[in-house]
C-alpha cells in the first residue's frame, strides 16, 4: 500500500473571495479551512491518502465558502476542479512532483459558450511507501499549468496530457488501455443520456482526457532519461573544469531561486522542457525544432545539440530563422555551464556577426534547512568575424532585443520558480568594504579634537613667551631673585604666567583624555567572528542627537552591543553630539539564531569612573525582516535620550555560514538533552509555522503539542517550540488565537500537579519577567502584583515529553554559553537519573535520600494531628494559606494524607507553593511513630529537578509520660540531573534545618503560654 501526500500551498486569481477546498482519493476525503476576502489564498496544509489503485486519481474541488449553509453545512457553489491520475506521480523521478500551478476546470454550463479563466492552485504531490512495482526511472518536467483535456465537457482551451507530462512509464501502457475503455464507455453513455442525473455531483467529470489525447501520448516519444544519463557520464570527464568569467557584453539574468541547480538544469535544457515551449509560445515563436543532445568529441567531454526557430517578427525585423548551438563546458551535478552560440544570418549584416551567451547554474545561499537554491548567470557577448561600418547599430540593436527576450524569461521562470532575493547578502560585503574605507584615522581624529580655541590660544601663549623671551637681552638681579630664579617682577607678569598655566592644564588633560579614549577602544573593532554557526555582523554608522550630561561639556559617546551573554564595544568620539564611527563589530558563530540584540550608548569619562548612559535600546529579531535590519534608524529609550530624540544608525546582518549543518547539529544536542530524536520539520510546516507567527526565513520549528490554554475558559491549540520562541496558535470556529514570546522572557517554569480544573492533568506553568511579552498579553492567565504575566498549558498528549523539551529549549537560551558546553559535556558521561512518577503519592514508595539529622527534642504535644493547634504553629512559622486532608489508612499500619500552603517570603525569596504527601507507620514496638513527609516545590528556580524529604522519628518514652521524643533529618531525592546538584542540596538543607528548629522552637512556645 503506497501514501500520497498533498501539499496544497496556495490560489491564485480564484473567481471567489472566501474559499476552500475539498480532496479525494479513491474513498478518501479532506477539506482545508475557510480563507476569507482573498481572491489569492495561502492555505499551506499537508494532507496524506492511502492509494490502493493506481487508477485512482486526486480530485481537487474549489468551493465558494457559504455563510449560510445551515446547520448541515452545504457546500457552496463549485468554483473549480482538478484531477491529477495517481500514475502521472508515479512515472515522475522518486515519486515526486515539485511545486506546480494547475488550472481550474469547471464543467460547462449548457447556456454558455465562452470559456472563462477560474483561477490556478500550486500543488506538490509526492507518493512514498511499498506498493505496485512501479517504473520511474524517467525524469519528468510538469507543466505549469493543468488544462482540461475533455473538449466537450469543459470550457477552457483543451491541451493533451502530454502537455503536461513529457513522457510516460511503461506501467502506463496497461492503465491508459483501460482508460481508453472508461472514456469510449462514458461517450456512450453521454449518447443515450444515462449520466444527466449525475451532472450536478461533485464526480461528474470522472472522464478527463479524449481518445485522440492517449493515443498521442502512447505514440510520442521521449528522450529525458537518456539525457539525465548523458549528463551524469559528462559529470565524470570535466570535474575539474574551471569556472568561466562571465562575457563581456553584460549581465542579462543574475538571480537565484528556490530550486537545485540539477533541477534548474532541467527545467532550462531538457529535451521537450515545457518551461522553453511555455517561453516559446509567450515571444510568439513557433515550430521549434531541437536536436539530440549528442557528444562533439571522442573521449565524451563535450554534449551538444542544435536548436532552429523562426524567430518573431519585430517592427524593424521581419521573421528570420534562428539556429543555437548549445554546448555544455561543465557538469557535475552541482555546476552546469552551457554555452550558447545564436546565429541569425537572414537579419542585416547577420553573416557579419553572432551572438554568444553563457548559462552559468550554481548553488544559490542556503537559507533554510531543507531547502536548496541555485543561482543563475545569463550574460553575453556579440561576436564580428567581419568589420562593418554598422557596428554600433547593429550591438545597440542585439542589447534591446535581448534585454527584451530575457525580462520575458526572467518573468516566467519567477511565475514557475521561488525568487530568493540575494541584495542583503550583497549589501553586507559592499557595506564592510564601504566603511573600512570611509573610517577616520587616529591622526584625522586627533586633528579634528585638538583644533579648537583652548589648544590654539595655548600653542600661541607659549610661542609669544618663548619668543619673548628669545629677544630679551640678560636680565639683572633684582628683589629676591638670584642666579637660576626669575622671579615676577610685576603684577602683569604674574597674570600671565597665571594664564598660561591654566591653559597648559588643560591641554595636558586633553591629551590624557585623547589616549585613555584610543585605549578604550579595545580590539572589537575589525575582529573576524571565529567558528561556523550564525554570525552576528553590525555596522555601526552614526548617532544623531544624543544627549548630554552636563550641559557645558559635549559627551564622549561609545556604544556596547550585547548578545547572547557576549559583548562588542566600540571606540569613543570626542566631545560631539552626533558622533560617526563607520566600524564593523561581529559576533562569534552560535549554534542557534539570536533572538535580541541589546544597545546601550555610554559617556566615557576616563577609566576609573563609571561610565554613564545616554540612552539604550533593545532590537528584536523577529519583528524585523532582514531588509529593515540591513539599514535601521535605532530611537534610544531613556529620559535623556527620549527628551533629545537621539537615535543610532545600524546595519545588521545575520548569516548562518554552516547552512543546514548548523541547524542538524542544535537538533542533535537537543536531542541529548530532551531525550528523544528531534527530526527536521518539512518545508511546507515550517513554511505554515512562519506564516501563522510572521516569523523571519531564519527560523526553524523544532517541536509542536496538542494543549490547551487555561484562561477563563480552557483553549485548545497548539504549542509552537522553536529556537527562539514559545508560540501558541488556535483557531475555535474561525476565531483565531495567536501569541508568541522568546525563550530569554520567561523567568520560571514550573510543574503543577493535576487539578480539577485542569481535566486532571498536569499543567505547565510559565511565568515571564517584568515588563517582557507583552505583545502576548492576551494569552496570559493573569498579571500577578509584580507586573509578570503567567501562562498556564494543559492536556497534552504526553505531559513528560513536552515538559521536558520546553525545559531543556529555555534552559539552552538563558545559561551562557560556557556553562552550556560544560553541562553538553557532564551529560556526555553522566547517566540519566531515574524520574519518578508524576503522583505525589509514589514518591514515598522510593528508597529513602540521604537524610541527615537536624534536631531532637522532647515535645509534650504530638503536632500532626491536624487540629488547630497544627494550623496556628504551621502559620506562625511562615506557611501561608495552610491546609491539609485528614489522615486516611493505606495499609492496616499505614496512613496518608497531603497538605498544601504556600511559604513567605522570609523564608523562600521566590515565595512559591507546597505540595506534601505525609505517611506516618508504628514503630516495630509500638512506642512513636515514623512520619515521613516528600514536599514538591513550586516557583523555584530548578523544583521540577528534585524533592525535599522530611523524616520525624517521634518516640513515647516509658519514664516520661506526656512527652514524646522528635528527631528531625532532612534530604533531598533527585529526580533528574544537574551540575547544580551540590550547591542545591546544601542550601536546602541548610534552609530546611534552620526552618525545622524554628517549627519545633514555636511549639514548645506556644505550649509553654498556653500553660501560662
Amino acid at each position: 500500500m503506497m501514501r500520497l501526500f498533498v501539499y496544497l500551498l496556495e490560489g491564485r486569481d480564484l473567481a471567489v473571495k472566501d474559499s476552500y477546498v475539498k480532496l479525494k482519493v479513491g474513498k478518501s476525503k479532506s477539506k482545508t479551512r475557510v480563507l476569507k476576502n482573498t481572491r489569492n489564498p495561502v492555505w499551506n496544509e499537508e494532507f496524506v491518502f492511502r492509494v490502493h489503485d493506481l487508477e485512482d486519481e486526486l480530485v481537487l474541488s474549489v468551493y465558494q465558502f457559504n455563510e449560510d449553509s445551515g446547520f448541515f453545512n452545504v457546500a457552496g457553489d463549485l468554483v473549480g476542479r482538478v484531477k491529477i491520475p495517481v500514475w502521472s506521480i508515479v512515472a515522475e523521478k522518486n515519486h515526486y512532483l515539485p511545486p506546480t500551478w494547475f488550472s481550474l476546470q469547471k464543467r460547462k454550463s449548457l447556456k454558455s459558450t465562452t470559456n472563462k479563466d477560474y483561477g490556478k492552485v500550486l500543488l506538490t504531490l509526492s507518493l512514498q511507501g511499498r506498493g505496485e512495482q512501479v517504473c520511474s526511472d524517467r525524469l519528468l518536467y510538469v507543466h505549469p499549468s493543468c488544462r482540461a483535456e475533455n473538449t466537450d465537457e469543459y470550457g477552457d482551451k483543451c491541451v493533451s496530457s502530454q502537455d503536461i507530462f513529457s513522457c510516460t512509464p511503461p506501467t502506463k501502457k496497461i492503465l491508459e488501455g483501460k482508460h481508453l475503455v472508461k472514456v469510449i464507455a462514458g461517450r456512450l453513455e453521454k449518447l443515450f443520456h444515462k449520466n444527466e442525473d449525475a451532472s450536478g455531483t461533485e464526480d461528474s467529470s470522472e472522464l478527463s482526457t479524449t481518445i485522440s489525447d492517449n493515443e498521442e501520448n502512447l505514440a510520442e516519444p521521449t528522450s529525458n532519461s537518456n539525457f539525465e544519463e548523458l549528463i551524469e557520464m559528462l559529470q565524470s570527464s570535466n570535474e575539474q573544469k574551471d569556472m568561466p568569467e562571465n562575457l563581456e557584453g553584460g549581465i542579462l539574468l543574475d538571480q537565484a531561486y528556490a530550486i537545485p541547480p540539477k533541477d534548474l538544469n532541467m527545467l532550462l535544457f531538457a529535451p521537450k522542457s515545457q518551461f522553453m515551449r511555455d517561453l516559446a509560445e509567450l515571444q510568439g515563436t513557433t515550430d521549434v525544432q531541437e536536436g539530440p543532445w549528442t557528444w562533439k568529441s571522442a573521449d565524451k567531454s563535450c554534449l551538444a545539440r542544435v536548436v532552429t526557430y523562426p524567430k518573431a517578427a519585430t517592427k524593424l525585423v521581419k521573421t528570420v530563422k534562428a539556429t543555437e548551438e548549445q554546448t555544455y563546458i561543465k557538469a557535475n551535478g552541482k555546476e552546469f555551464i552551457v554555452f550558447v552560440d545564436v546565429n541569425m544570418p537572414e537579419v542585416p549584416y547577420g553573416n557579419t556577426f553572432k551572438v554568444d551567451l553563457l548559462y552559468k547554474i550554481t548553488p544559490g545561499p542556503e537559507l533554510f534547512s531543507i531547502e536548496k537554491s541555485a543561482h543563475l548567470v545569463i550574460s553575453w557577448a556579440l561576436n564580428f568575424h567581419q568589420s562593418t561600418m554598422m557596428k554600433g547599430l547593429i550591438e545597440r540593436g542585439a542589447r534591446q532585443g535581448l534585454k527584451g527576450s530575457f525580462e520575458q524569461f526572467s518573468d516566467l521562470l519567477a511565475k514557475n520558480l521561488k525568487v530568493i532575493n540575494l541584495v542583503n547578502m550583497s549589501d553586507k560585503g559592499h557595506t564592510v568594504a564601504t566603511l573600512q574605507e570611509e573610517r577616520q584615522s587616529d591622526w584625522e581624529l586627533a586633528t579634528e579634537y585638538f583644533w579648537n580655541f583652548t589648544v590654539v590660544a595655548a600653542l600661541f601663549m607659549v610661542l609669544y613667551i618663548s619668543f619673548h623671551i628669545w629677544l630679551c637681552g640678560e636680565f639683572k638681579l633684582q628683589g629676591l631673585e638670584f642666579d637660576g630664579l626669575d622671579l615676577p617682577d610685576s603684577v602683569g607678569e604674574i597674570i600671565t604666567s597665571a594664564i598660561l598655566v591654566i591653559q597648559l592644564e588643560k591641554v595636558y588633560d586633553m591629551v590624557s583624555h585623547f589616549v585613555q579614549a584610543r585605549l578604550k577602544r579595545g580590539s572589537d573593532h575589525g575582529v573576524k567572528a571565529q567558528g561556523d554557526g550564525w554570525v552576528l555582523t553590525i555596522a555601526l554608522i552614526e548617532g544623531a542627537k544624543l544627549a548630554s550630561l552636563d550641559s557645558t561639556e559635549l559627551p564622549d559617546p561609545y556604544v556596547v552591543f550585547t548578545c547572547n551573554g557576549k559583548s562588542r564595544t566600540s571606540s569613543v568620539k570626542l566631545q560631539t553630539l552626533d558622533p560617526h564611527w563607520n566600524e564593523i563589530l561581529e559576533f562569534d558563530a552560535s549554534e542557534e539564531p539570536p533572538s535580541v540584540l541589546d544597545v546601550e550608548v555610554l559617556d566615557f569619562d576616563g577609566p576609573f569612573d563609571q561610565a554613564c548612559s545616554l540612552g539604550h535600546a533593545e532590537i528584536n529579531f523577529l519583528k524585523h525582516t532582514s531588509t529593515e535590519l540591513a539599514d535601521i534608524w535605532v530611537p534610544l529609550d531613556g529620559k535623556l535620550a527620549q527628551s533629545s530624540q537621539s537615535k543610532l544608525h545600524l546595519r545588521i546582518f545575520l548569516n548562518n555560514t554552516n547552512g543546514a549543518e548548523t541547524i542538524r547539529d542544535y537538533l542533535k544536542k537537543m536531542e541529548k538533552e530532551v531525550g528523544k530524536k528531534l527530526n527536521l520539520r518539512s518545508l511546507h510546516r515550517n513554511s505554515a509555522f512562519q506564516k501563522i507567527f510572521g516569523l523571519p526565513p531564519e527560523e526553524f520549528l523544532i517541536s509542536d503539542f496538542s494543549c490547551s490554554l487555561k484562561r477563563k475558559m480552557p483553549l485548545q491549540g497548539r504549542l509552537f517550540l522553536s529556537a527562539r520562541i514559545v508560540g501558541f496558535y488556535a483557531n475555535l470556529f474561525g476565531h483565531k488565537t495567536k501569541f508568541f514570546f522568546l525563550w530569554e522572557d520567561i523567568e520560571h517554569i514550573h510543574e503543577l500537579p493535576p487539578t480539577l480544573g485542569t481535566v486532571r492533568s498536569p499543567s505547565l506553568a510559565i511565568i515571564l519577567s517584568k515588563g517582557h511579552g507583552n505583545d502576548a498579553r492576551h494569552g496570559a492567565k493573569y498579571q500577578d502584583e509584580e507586573g509578570r504575566l503567567h501562562f498556564y498549558f494543559h492536556s497534552f498528549i504526553s505531559f513528560n515529553v513536552a515538559s521536558r523539551t520546553v525545559m531543556a529549549l529555555w534552559g539552552t537560551r538563558t545559561l551562557g554559553p560556557d556553562e552550556r558546553a560544560q553541562i553538553a559535556e557532564e551529560q556526555q558521561d553522566r547517566d540519566e537519573k531515574p524520574s519518578l512518577f508524576e503522583d505525589p503519592g509514589s514518591y514515598l514508595i522510593i528508597q529513602d535520600a540521604k537524610l541527615a539529622k537536624v534536631l531532637s527534642v522532647e515535645l509534650p504535644v504530638n503536632m500532626f494531628d491536624g487540629g488547630d493547634f497544627e494550623y496556628r504553629v504551621m502559620a506562625k512559622s511562615g506557611c501561608l494559606n495552610y491546609t491539609t486532608t485528614p489522615w486516611e489508612p493505606v495499609t492496616p499500619d499505614v496512613h496518608e494524607r497531603r497538605t498544601s500552603y504556600k511559604f513567605d517570603r522570609s523564608i523562600s525569596v521566590f515565595g512559591g507553593e507546597v505540595t506534601c504527601t505525609q505517611q506516618k507507620m508504628p514503630f516495630s514496638s509500638d512506642s512513636g511513630w515514623i512520619v515521613n513527609e516528600i514536599m514538591t516545590l513550586h516557583d523555584v528556580p530548578s523544583g521540577e529537578y528534585f524533592r525535599v524529604q522530611l523524616k520525624y522519628e517521634l518516640e513515647n518514652p516509658a519514664l516520661a509520660q506526656g512527652t514524646c521524643k522528635c528527631d528531625a533529618y532532612v534530604g533531598v531525592a533527585w529526580l533528574r540531573s544537574t551540575k547544580f546538584e551540590e550547591r542545591i542540596t546544601r542550601n536546602v538543607v541548610r534552609k530546611f534545618s534552620r526552618w525545622s528548629k524554628e517549627v519545633l522552637q514555636l511549639v514548645e512556645r506556644e505550649i509553654l503560654l498556653a500553660t501560662t
